[in-house]
């Protein structure tokens, strides 16, 4: 077995890609050098805990760990140099942090685990990295090795969203000191299956709790998103194509452009960015080109400029546009031009990307309209009134929340064909990418409001939950599950995860997810999730429409 990686929707047959390169084309090299990575970020945390607690902790450490975490996601970095930059980073802290501890007579030297002690130079990484105890088969407990990846899984998506609000200044200790643990604790052998279990919903808590921090920074930046009409058209200027999340990155993009005459358009995930205050100033801030992130490979052809990744989800790209792709954060792929990070709270300098774009032609139109979203809570509450009567009268019978990521299976197109069947006394709430299977699709509206209302980014997922507790307070009803909300989601990488266990902290339950099932999940642990919260796997559109009662 050359590499084992079962994090992600993609799953090499719904139970692991183990061959020279994963099913989204991460090398070996690259997959064991990142199980090294938070193998590593384990001994960080095992030590940044004691300082913690002295405040002897540095916040930099934060970010370390957070950024570490997240250059672990699918799709975010194929770069096996970038990777073992960060493990060697990761060593001189996880030492630095010791001999603080030790210097303040705080730590004494023990018999500790292999995962706080290790250390070679960088021509041993690789061989590391294939270690048994490195990788995600190193407990023999199949029911524990389950719910070690559940937890770290959800880590990684909890990373994802604690750095983009702290690259706006927006941080809690409480979620940081939880991520440490929580490491940790998967490297303890002394837990039991109940205790992880009891692990993974804690997650689910902190999950709300980042996502909720993560929407206060967005929104007290860049304002409550509001109802939009995006257009998908282009113009006949130069432009930089940016896919990803960071709002931050896209703020500094904006600026940077400014009279320069590039253009800027969103793909895939920065869509919601159009739905936000503070960005509609910007004259040369066009639209939104293109659909969900695996369809890169035609549409970043096509649009003739430089992209820029500020986040997942990167494809091995076309030899046809490949020169004129840019990473930043913790995004990188070999030959990319990366952007350095800030430094002493200066702006990113993107002059680089932008030079380029002066030289290429304009984007080629692939299509023509536009699309309406920007339904985050704030937005819907506005509408409450009108919601709350129509669902009264009857003219809104039932919500779907269709939520989650796309993905390039062809059973994904269920998810269409589900959108195009509900009856038309139904809306969809929709955050993430899951949502081009349907964002365009001439379903119509009701009483004015759109039948597909579309509150973000996967992170917005948030604004679907307190949409949801607010519906419950003004019908004063005891249990979320008794609001007419159904839930069919569909997932793809770590920051689904995190959003799941987030839903099932909130207490909802029967949830249909799809298009698989995690491969990550034990027969055991997936009979508890069907057991406990009503967890079921997509079948077919007619069966689970009549499940769902549609």
């Amino acid at each position: 077995m050359s590499m084992f990686c079962n994090q992600c929707q993609e799953a090499l047959r719904n139970i692991g890609c183990d061959a020279m390169a994963g099913v989204c084309g991460k090398t070996s090299e690259t997959a064991n050098l990142q199980d090294l990575l938070i193998y590593t970020l384990k001994g960080v945390a095992f030590f940044n805990q004691e300082a913690r607690e002295h405040n002897l902790n540095h916040p930099a450490t934060d970010r370390l760990i957070m950024d570490g975490l997240f250059t672990t996601i699918t799709n975010a970095n194929f770069d096996p140099e970038s990777v073992a930059d960060r493990i060697e980073t990761a060593l001189d802290e996880r030492d630095e942090i010791k001999g603080r501890l030790q210097k303040q007579g705080l730590y004494e030297q023990q018999l500790e685990p292999d995962y706080v002690m290790w250390r070679t130079g960088r021509d041993g990484f690789e061989a590391k990295s294939e270690e048994k105890q490195v990788g995600l088969l190193s407990a023999d407990n199949e029911d524990v090795r389950s719910l070690r990846s559940l937890v770290l899984f959800g880590l990684k998506g909890m990373a994802a969203y604690a750095e983009h609000a702290l690259n706006l200044g927006y941080k809690k200790a409480d979620i940081s000191r939880f991520i440490e643990r929580a490491l940790v604790a998967t490297e303890d052998d002394s837990l039991s299956a109940d205790d992880l279990t009891a692990l993974a919903m804690e997650t689910g808590k902190y999950g709300v709790d980042v996502m909720a921090l993560l929407d206060e920074a967005n929104t007290t930046t860049y304002g409550h998103p509001e109802m939009t009409e995006v257009s998908i058209e282009v113009r006949n200027n130069p432009a930089i194509l940016v896919s990803g999340h960071d709002l931050k990155d896209f703020e500094e993009l904006l600026k940077q452009t400014e009279g320069t005459g590039v253009d800027v358009y969103t793909h895939s995930e920065m869509l919601p960015a159009n739905y936000y205050p503070a960005f509609k100033k910007y004259d040369h801030f066009v639209g939104n080109y293109g659909n969900a992130w695996w369809k890169q490979k035609e549409e970043f052809s096509s649009f003739n400029g430089p992209v820029l990744f500020t986040t997942n989800c990167i494809v091995p790209p076309r030899d046809g546009y490949a020169d004129r792709v840019y990473t930043t954060g913790a995004t990188a792929y070999p030959g990319f031009p990366h952007i350095p990070d800030r430094e002493d709270g200066e702006e990113k300098d993107f002059t680089q990307i932008i030079e380029h774009a002066k030289q290429l032609e304009s984007p080629t139109q692939i299509e023509e309209g536009s699309i309406v979203g920007g339904f985050a809570h704030n937005q819907v509450t506005q509408l409450a009134d009108q919601v709350v009567d129509a669902v009264k009268t009857g003219a809104i019978r039932k919500f779907f929340v269709m939520a989650g990521c796309d993905g390039r299976m062809m059973s994904r197109e269920y998810y269409t064909e589900f959108a195009k069947q509900l009856p038309e006394d139904t809306v969809i709430l929709t955050a993430g990418c899951a949502k081009y299977r349907y964002n365009k699709l001439p379903l119509g509206d009701i009483n004015g409001i759109p039948r597909v209302l579309d509150a973000g980014q996967c992170n917005d997922s948030y604004s679907l939950a307190v949409v949801a507790m607010k519906l419950k307070e003004i019908f004063e009803l005891n249990d979320i599950n008794e609001l007419p909300i159904e839930y069919n989601l569909a997932w793809y990488e770590q920051k689904a995860v995190i959003v799941l266990l987030s839903l099932l902290h909130l207490g909802v339950k029967d949830i249909k997810l799809g298009p698989t099932l995690p491969a990550f999940l034990s027969p055991n642990v997936a009979q508890v999730l069907v057991d406990k919260f009503g967890i079921s796997g997509m079948t077919n559109v007619e069966d689970d429409m009549a499940v769902l009662n549609a």
